[in-house]
């Protein structure tokens, strides 16, 4: 079993590298927590355990996991119901546009043309494994 992740992404290259750990990720949108007083987005997700997958491993394993962006001035969606909490979305990947440096807007891109768009101070981003799904991991 790898050791859990704790990535932080301050630039576009670090958020690509995130980027590549969600790809495939499943969100319940019940999970997706706008705290706008304290400028933070939080999606709790269960994401394939790529390290495993491409290092031979039998079976596809999943493991819930935290991303947090911090600084966040405003949260946008679209195609994303959070009237209906139990509908799952696919995280395809995540990217960041700069506008007035350091600041800019990343764009979370889900199955199904979701989005959720986070316009920030500065890009401050993490992903931290929480652990394995139990219920799920067997799943690929």
């Amino acid at each position: 079993m790898s050791a859990p992740l704790k990535l932080i992404a301050l630039d576009a290259d670090d958020l690509a590298v995130i980027s590549t750990h969600v790809q495939d990720a499943r969100v319940q949108a019940c999970n997706i927590v706008w705290r706008q007083g304290e400028k933070r987005l939080v999606v709790g997700l269960n994401r394939l355990d790529w390290e495993q997958a491409l290092s031979g491993g039998t079976c596809s394993r999943r493991l819930v996991a935290a991303l947090r962006f911090d600084r966040v001035l405003a949260c946008k969606s679209r195609n994303i119901d959070l009237d209906a909490p139990d509908t799952t979305l696919e995280l395809l990947g995540i990217e960041f546009y700069a506008t007035d440096p350091p600041g800019g807007s990343a764009l979370l891109m889900f199955g199904h043309g979701a989005a959720l768009r986070l316009d920030v101070e500065c890009l401050e981003c993490e992903l931290t494994d929480l652990g394995p799904d139990n219920l799920g991991s067997a799943q690929g």
